[in-house]
């Protein structure tokens, strides 16, 4: 497995890290499927993946146990566990010790070795001023409960460089991918953490999977430069480019996704120019398609009218990347109703609870909407 250095020590981590908050579940269910996810990560471990990601409201706050129990197998000096403090539910000083015992209770382990306030905004830069996060993680650091203090970051970059510099963080956890290069501004992120020395690790570098599956056109042009390349293997290939990049996080759900990853980081090798041009042939097909930005990270969930948001979200980029199909409205329809009518876009209500958590600025309400017209367009069409 390749490794990077954790600044100037001795510390390697695997180029290729396991995020938790896409595991395998049960059915049709939010349950995780223990047995399959366990040897997944037994799997990784097996293949040198030695760094593995958690919050507190992953799965349904299940991710965090799971994880403890599936590591526990294993010397604990020989894994670095990434947990997160959800500052949205903390209200007063006191909960941050509260949750942070809770966080080290559920993953079984004394400390953690990179320990993140997770998904930073606007609005929570007063929430971590107001109750004096920082502060306490840093004691927190200072008792050895935490070796790596750093923060998950999903806003503009104007707001990434003055939380960056208001204090002195070990590591940044980035939206990182090559779509949002330019649609977040990824690249100024990244040259403002590069700038400061900050290791950067990235989430999100297949975007939920969009770039795991993209559009036929772009498959092609992938698939002609490198017939034997997934196309999730380029986006990770990607983001793994950058020697700033101390990590990539990659959720994945089932075992072929694991071991495609283990090929790329395994044999790892940065992309050439050539290929950097080919995937730029790739993301202006991509683009054409016009699909929605979502990464099905769920923190729009649970929506209060029952629409499961993600999957209505994933059904119209589905139709997107189909276009020219003649079948296109027929399998929209069926993937609607598969879906089940309660969890249809026709339930919203407008009460824009899911854009609020929204780490990609969606407009989820009228996308809701432009949803619900075009099948109930595609359903008259076919009948």
């Amino acid at each position: 497995m390749e490794t990077r250095t954790y600044k100037n020590s001795d510390e390697r981590i695997s180029l290729l890290g396991f995020g938790c908050m896409r595991l395998p579940l049960v059915g049709d269910t939010q349950e995780i499927d223990a047995e399959y996810a366990g040897r997944m990560i037994d799997r990784a471990v097996e293949n040198g993946v030695n760094y593995f990601d958690t919050a507190y409201v992953y799965h349904q706050e299940k991710s965090e146990s799971f994880i403890g129990n599936a590591l526990a197998k294993y010397p604990r000096g020989s894994f670095n566990l990434a947990d997160k403090l959800p500052t949205w539910f903390v209200e007063k000083e006191s909960d941050v010790p509260r949750l942070f015992d809770e966080q080290l209770a559920r993953c079984g382990v004394d400390y953690f070795d990179y320990y993140l306030i997770h998904n930073i905004n606007e609005e929570r830069t007063s929430i971590v001023e107001r109750n004096r996060i920082y502060e306490q993680l840093k004691e927190f650091q200072r008792q050895g409960r935490i070796r790596h203090l750093g923060f998950s970051f999903h806003d503009r970059p104007e707001l990434l460089e003055r939380f960056a510099n208001q204090y002195d963080w070990d590591f940044v956890q980035i939206q990182f991918n090559y779509v949002d290069w330019e649609l977040q501004d990824a690249r100024r992120q990244y040259l403002i953490l590069k700038g400061k020395g900050i290791p950067i690790v990235v989430m999100e570098p297949v975007r939920g999977g969009a770039l795991a599956t993209l559009c036929d056109e772009a498959v092609r042009i992938l698939k002609d430069a490198v017939p034997d390349a997934s196309p999730a293997s380029w986006a990770v290939r990607y983001a793994a480019s950058f020697p700033e990049v101390l990590t990539v996080l990659s959720g994945m759900t089932r075992m072929p996704q694991l071991e495609d990853n283990l090929r790329t980081m395994k044999n790892f090798k940065p992309l050439s120019p050539y290929e950097h041009e080919v995937i730029g042939r790739a993301l202006a097909a991509y683009k054409l398609a016009s699909t929605i930005p979502c990464t099905s990270c769920r923190y729009c969930m649970d929506c209060p009218a029952g629409v499961d948001i993600p999957k209505v979200l994933m059904i119209y980029n589905n139709y997107c990347q189909r276009k020219g199909d003649p079948r296109n409205e027929l399998t929209l329809c069926l993937e609607y109703d598969i879906l089940g009518e309660k969890s249809q876009a026709h339930h919203c209500v407008n009460c824009g609870a899911c854009t609020e958590h929204c780490p990609q600025r969606i407009d989820i309400p009228s996308w809701m909407r432009t949803v619900s017209d075009l099948v109930k367009d595609a359903e008259a069409a076919a009948s």
